[in-house]
């Protein structure tokens, strides 16, 4: 199951749950403002980055800026306290399954939490539709 980190005022959480709506994904949806990340997801989240603390906060947002701190210097603990004080210092929206993570929306990334059954059947779909409507070029 996906789990979709969001806020309801943000453009490209609403483009990704309307994308997850499109394609017939089972997902939570969890505003982050209203109900933050626990500890515990904050650390999952964390785990499944490439680049730590810079994948997921937004460092360059006016929240993070008026923080006016170093996340270098936090601790973890200290961390995690911070981001659930702030929830709106983070990336939005962030997906999460039992393998996969996605921070911010991008169409071609949002893929892979399409299982591959579906997108060999969607390819396979795809294909006779162009079997069926071939384009000409006169």
């Amino acid at each position: 199951m996906i789990t979709l980190f969001l806020s309801t005022s943000c453009t490209s959480c609403r483009r990704a749950r309307d994308w997850l709506d499109e394609h017939n994904m089972s997902y939570v949806e969890r505003d982050i403002i209203k109900e933050p990340p626990t500890m515990e997801e904050l650390q999952e989240i964390l785990s499944r980055t490439e680049n730590g603390t810079g994948d997921i906060i937004s460092s360059r947002s006016k929240a993070f800026k008026d923080l006016n701190i170093n996340i270098d210097e936090l601790s973890m603990n200290t961390l995690y306290k911070v981001i659930q004080e702030n929830p709106n210092i983070l990336k939005k929206p962030i997906l999460l399954d039992e393998k996969r993570i996605q921070i911010g929306y991008h169409e071609d990334d949002i893929r892979k939490f399409v299982s591959r059954t579906d997108r060999q059947l969607q390819l396979v779909e795809a294909k006779i539709q162009i079997e069926e409507n071939p384009v000409t070029n006169e």
